[in-house]
């Protein structure tokens, strides 16, 4: 049987090579697709995907391409499941959770506790959101990002990354969007990654952000500790992935000193080398065999 993962990777990066090694192990060929290296048309004969990558024998699909996903691999994406292939995850989840804010919507209309955000355009709306969140500190995400990249804290000491900052200056002035978001400061704070596999829990960690460091991210420093994902932290977990429409999921939760659970975000390709070394489980064997089960179903 073989699966194919759309990535832009190549087999050194960590979750690529893993796949390959799991692959290997279980006796499966799996391939690595590059999106831009495929392309679609609709014809008489009906959809079809062409191109440098060979696309023939694949019995799933996993997209592993990340936040930044571009219109195109998206689109791409759509095309497979024209063709009748399977996806972990599907286009339309996908589409839902690129995008920071669209996602948060999602979340917060199922009725989950997501922290006070505000989605600004423009200076003014900027100066606004601030205003509402009681001023800094507070954090600025860009709409898309990954492993913690942009992500900025806002503080009063410093200079303000939205003002005075040319990356986001740019994003500004493009219309992109920026979220401007209560801040929960570490101390006092957890910070907890749950996998979700099919609704259910495969493996959970507590990520302790690194000294300085805000953000907790295993890719910056962060150290992560398993935990077992119950009450009240499973519920959430398992009903953000379910509101989203996620089949395997990295669901990104924060309990304030207070001891209230909010939500952060939910990553439709959640890297699994943290977890894997917190946890010693084999999480990229177990996302083939439920690849695989997918494959089995369609």
């Amino acid at each position: 049987m073989r699966i194919g993962v759309i990535t832009a990777r190549d087999a050194d990066y960590h979750p690529n090579r893993r796949f390959l090694e799991a692959g290997n192990a279980l006796g499966l060929q799996v391939s690595l697709l590059h999106p831009f290296k495929l392309w679609s048309g609709l014809t008489a004969g009906g959809p079809l995907a062409a191109g440098a990558a060979d696309l023939g024998g694949l019995s799933v699909v996993l997209p592993r391409v990340g936040a930044t996903i571009s219109d195109y691999t998206l689109t791409l994406l759509r095309q497979l499941e024209l063709m009748g292939l399977p996806l972990l995850n599907g286009s339309r989840a996908i589409a839902v959770c690129r995008h920071k804010y669209y996602s948060l919507q999602v979340l917060s209309a199922a009725g989950l506790p997501v922290l006070e955000t505000y989605l600004v355009n423009s200076l003014p709306g900027y100066a606004d959101a601030k205003k509402r969140l009681g001023g800094p500190p507070l954090v600025i995400k860009l709409v898309s990002g990954r492993q913690g990249s942009g992500v900025f804290l806002v503080n009063d000491d410093d200079p303000d990354p939205l003002v005075d900052g040319r990356r986001l200056g740019q994003v500004m002035e493009q219309r992109q969007g920026v979220l401007a978001q209560r801040f929960l400061p570490p101390q006092g704070r957890r910070d907890v990654r749950v996998l979700l596999m099919g609704g259910e829990a495969a493996g959970a960690m507590e990520i302790t952000p690194a000294p300085g460091e805000f953000r907790a991210n295993v890719h910056l420093g962060g150290q992560g500790r398993v935990l077992s994902a119950k009450g009240r932290l499973l519920e959430l977990a398992k009903k953000a992935g379910e509101a989203v429409g996620l089949e395997v999921a990295g669901v990104d939760l924060m309990q304030d000193a207070g001891g209230a659970w909010w939500l952060g975000e939910v990553n439709f390709t959640p890297g699994f080398q943290g977890l894997e070394q917190a946890t010693g489980q084999d999480i990229a064997t177990r996302i083939l065999e439920f690849a695989l089960t997918k494959a089995a179903s369609a």
